[in-house]
């Protein structure tokens, strides 16, 4: 007996004979109706200035916009693949009101309003603010990094950028003497050749030393930029596809990258403040970031939870004068020993002299004061032990051990002050507990951003790398918005978002 599946409808097969809209073939909580009534929220009259009066009728740059966010949120960031859903894909039709722009449309806007997508972002902060999904009280800032858009097998080291330079114009120079020499004379070598064949090679090898010369002296620039003064070393690279990417990663594992930060606030992981660095750490990062958040919010939070890698002069004096709570994670690599100071096996470290704001010297576990040797023009400040007090220290062998100079050295800069009040703070219960709820504020947020699928950038260069985080960013904010509304917490008005009050 032959078993009874189930069979087509009869409509697979046969026109309808009334019209009907497609997209009523949708579930009514399809998420893609939410997100289309918050796109129509976008305020998109920068861009739409650039457009002109003149040739064919463009698409709206609400629509484009629109279909980018909503391509992110799906985890589709190849132009072409876009393109292919919004012919393809009942959400990304409706999302495009039935629209497929060509591929090149898409990656053209998104590649040329960099400075657009910031606004974006800073209008998903401003409409998660409106329902009332972040308050700024507690914020936590971190890194990470992002792949830029080349490898580093499209590199190549400064040393090898002046011997490639000096081999190919030795190349062209030789090039064209035979190429001279070919024009005026028709010897035996050269009798069945027309004489365009080496200008042709020839040809090739200038676009080579033009692109040579050209990442030389980016990488020149750079380091000028960077290193001023001093000599470049032989092993810095740069890369040909992207010249402003650098080269970042840990754990044995490097590639030309960017460096992300995002500042999250507490109540809902909403990204309150994000900006892209070149920096391969975050020694520097503070006062960007709160002036991002500035800019974004138009205020800053109460409380700010960082990790180590923040802790440095230059960030703690970006909060110096701010009204904000700040909790940095203090001493990694010399955190305080908590063996006791009379255990022999245990070293004396850095974190075992306590600073002496008054004196401005430092006192050692023996209390005997490390005195101001020497200060350079950079800041960096010397303290140094007499050599009596060293020589009978009972600590000597487990804190003195440099061959360089005959006592005790601690080398710092004029932040120091700043560094120890923290590390005081730091040392109390209550900071923290407080310091704690970092890891639950930021860092699941980069994990939810390269989830999704974002883990690199489609377009090169800083600038247009920045609009393409800020998109990054402005997606993530308009997931968290949906879901409130889709969970009630939210709801979308005449006037805008406004929060649910139970």
């Amino acid at each position: 007996m032959q078993i009874p599946f189930k069979k087509d409808p009869i409509e697979f097969n046969q026109r309808s004979l009334f019209a009907t809209n497609i997209f009523d073939l949708l579930p009514s909580d399809h998420t893609c109706y939410v997100y289309e009534d918050i796109f129509e929220q976008l305020e998109t009259s920068s861009v739409e200035d650039n457009y002109s009066l003149l040739g064919q009728n463009a698409y709206h740059p609400r629509l484009i916009t629109s279909i980018l966010i909503y391509a992110y949120t799906q985890g589709v960031f190849s132009s072409r693949e876009i393109e292919e859903r919004c012919h393809e894909d009942l959400s990304f039709m409706f999302i495009s009101h039935s629209n497929c722009p060509n591929f090149r449309v898409l990656s053209d806007f998104r590649k040329d309003n960099h400075e657009f997508f910031k606004d974006c972002f800073k209008q998903s902060v401003l409409l998660a603010k409106e329902a009332g999904m972040a308050s700024l009280g507690h914020v936590s800032l971190d890194g990470s990094k992002f792949k830029a858009n080349t490898s580093k097998h499209k590199a190549m080291s400064y040393a090898r950028l002046k011997a490639k330079e000096k081999e190919l114009t030795e190349e062209i120079e030789d090039l064209i003497g035979k190429a001279a020499k070919c024009d005026e004379e028709e010897d035996e070598e050269y009798k069945d050749k027309t004489g365009y064949e080496i200008p042709e090679e020839l040809k090739i090898k200038e676009k080579r030393l033009a692109r040579i010369k050209e990442a030389k002296k980016a990488l020149e620039n750079r380091e000028k930029e960077l290193n001023p003064g001093k000599e470049i070393d032989d092993k810095k690279q740069i890369s040909f596809a992207d010249k402003e990417a650098r080269i970042m990663g840990k754990k044995g594992t490097f590639d030309y990258s960017y460096n992300g930060q995002i500042s999250v606030d507490e109540d809902n992981q909403i990204i309150v403040g994000q900006h892209l660095t070149q920096n391969a750490n975050d020694k520097k990062e503070v006062k960007p970031a709160l002036k991002e958040m500035k800019e974004t919010t138009g205020d800053l939070p109460d409380k700010m939870s960082l990790d180590n890698g923040y802790m440095s002069g230059d960030n703690l004096e970006s909060f110096d004068g701010k009204d904000i709570d700040v909790y940095i994670a203090t001493g990694k690599g010399e955190k305080r020993d908590q063996r006791s100071i009379e255990d022999s096996n245990r070293k004396i470290k850095k974190s075992d002299f306590t600073y002496d704001e008054d004196r401005d010297c430092f006192v050692c576990p023996a209390d005997k004061p490390l005195a101001l040797k020497s200060v350079n023009s950079d800041g960096k400040k010397v303290y140094q032990a007499g050599k009596a007090e060293c020589d009978s220290c009972p600590y000597r062998a487990r804190c003195f051990s440099s061959k360089r100079g005959n006592s005790r050295r601690i080398i710092t800069d004029d932040k120091e002050p700043l560094r120890q009040k923290m590390n005081e703070k730091m040392e109390q219960e209550s900071s923290k507990e407080i310091y704690k709820k970092r890891k639950k504020i930021v860092e699941p947020v980069f994990g939810q951003i390269k989830n999704s699928g974002f883990r690199g950038f489609n377009l090169r260069g800083y600038e247009k790398g920045s609009g393409e985080f800020s998109l990054a960013c402005a997606v993530h904010n308009f997931r968290k918005i949906v879901k409130a509304i889709l969970g009630g917490k939210a709801c979308l008005e005449s006037g805008g978002l406004v929060p649910v009050v139970a």
